[in-house]
């Protein structure tokens, strides 16, 4: 039933974007600028995202990728201070690597023009976290204007995390929103919250200006605790959430100095998102229950 209520056909998906307002900026690129706007007012960054994922075909893979094209021009034209974030199913990963490298390379060479040219790419399901990262090292050979996503909750995250220390690159360390066997992952709140401490302190000490990506309190303190310790300045990583979720500890810790991105999905294909968004918190499914008392 939810594969058919995520689906881009579904009613729901076509009928229903109010309930995802609070989440998702939108259903065009000029809703998600309008937002990038507000942030950039309240000395926030924005990372964007074009929501739609599992392509199968390259014609809907090759749009995507156009519509990247045009969120870097659009980006620049307005001036806005944000950078983007990218599927590499969005385009084409399931068809074909080398498909995707092109499109992802696309991307990237038209990101390099733009004041911030960095191009993130999004972590998805475990069933394809190898094939990402083995696609991310093979564009980050030829520009350095790309950086991944890893996941605390996966249980090879640390051997993954000195992978790309190694390499240079720059991580921003979730959770992990995707629903993994206990064979692969940490299950228990306080084992991927011990897990994501240990890597974020590497990432402070030695990454390449990690993203702390977390709504997570205990977390933020924690990280804000060791950075303070450890003489890590605040210009030398940023705090990443999700819009719509936590705006007040957003704003919190831009009036205490840290730097702070929030990620922007916008896009017709926000079921998918919104649905893992409500997922992960009650607090979630309550802001979108109560969207509908609020149209």
């Amino acid at each position: 039933m939810i594969d058919r209520l995520v689906s881009p056909e579904s009613p729901f998906q076509k009928r229903f974007f109010f309930l995802a307002r609070r989440f998702v900026a939108g259903e065009t690129v000029d809703d998600a600028i309008a937002a990038v706007r507000r942030l950039n007012a309240q000395g926030m960054t924005a990372s964007l995202d074009f929501l739609g994922e599992d392509v199968r075909d390259r014609p809907t893979a090759l749009r995507t990728t156009q519509t990247y094209v045009t969120m870097l021009d659009t980006i620049c034209t307005a001036k806005a201070r944000s950078n983007v974030s990218v599927k590499l199913t969005a385009i084409g990963l399931l068809v074909d690597d080398d498909f995707a490298l092109e499109n992802l390379l696309r991307i990237l060479e038209r990101a390099a023009e733009n004041p911030d040219p960095f191009v993130r790419i999004d972590m998805e399901g475990s069933a394809l976290t190898e094939r990402t990262l083995a696609l991310f090292e093979r564009a980050f050979a030829v520009r350095r204007n790309v950086g991944i996503v890893l996941q605390a909750a996966l249980k090879r995250t640390a051997a993954d995390v000195e992978r790309v220390v190694e390499l240079g690159a720059r991580i921003r360390l979730c959770k992990g929103a995707y629903r993994e066997p206990p064979e692969i992952a940490f299950k228990s709140m306080g084992e991927i919250r011990a897990q994501y401490r240990r890597l974020a302190e590497i990432l402070l000490v030695r990454g390449n200006y990690p993203a702390i990506a977390t709504h997570d309190r205990r977390l933020v303190a924690a990280t804000k605790e060791f950075a303070n310790r450890d003489g890590v300045a605040a210009d030398q990583f940023e705090f990443q959430m999700l819009y719509g979720c936590r705006p007040q500890l957003q704003r919190t810790l831009v009036a205490q100095g840290y730097r702070v991105r929030i990620y922007v999905p916008f896009g017709t294909h926000w079921a998918g998102y919104f649905y893992r968004r409500v997922a992960e918190r009650r607090e979630n499914a309550f802001f979108a229950l109560s969207s509908i008392f609020s149209r």
